[in-house]
């Protein structure tokens, strides 16, 4: 296997997190190690598949099968981000609404998805990454 293909995820992942932790702190005006986790700005499973899926595109071409089967996955990791995932964190907001005060430090987590937005960060670092590996490791 080309290393190249098991660094580029990696590197989607890492460079995503990073963006995502900096952000984060900007926001709360502290260092944010308590909001890292599921959701927010960028998607870090977007960048994960968007990756490999640029990767192969930049390297094999958009007619090769194993693009076809890593958009596919793509498009099902992000469709899950947005839909299935954005919900949970929605019923969660409910449950903690139930519990209200009785419960402070036993609420559910209530960020879990993502917004259309923050999967398309996600899609860009992720394509941003596979390029600059498909130019620094050489076509």
């Amino acid at each position: 296997m080309d290393i190249a293909y098991a660094i580029t995820p990696f590197l989607a992942w890492f460079a995503a997190g990073t963006l995502k932790f900096i952000i984060n702190s900007c926001r709360a005006r502290r260092l944010a190690f308590g909001q890292i986790g599921y959701g927010g700005l960028p998607s870090n499973h977007s960048a994960i598949v968007s990756s490999t899926a640029a990767l192969i595109a930049f390297r094999e071409g958009m007619s090769h099968p194993a693009f076809g089967v890593a958009v596919t996955i793509a498009f099902v990791v992000m469709m899950d981000a947005n839909s299935l995932r954005r919900h949970v964190g929605k019923q969660a907001e409910a449950i903690n609404m139930l519990l209200h005060d009785e419960a402070q430090n036993k609420r559910v987590r209530e960020r879990m998805g993502h917004t259309p937005a923050e999967i398309g960060a996600g899609l860009t670092i992720g394509i941003i990454v596979a390029w600059v590996i498909y130019e620094g490791l050489g076509r």
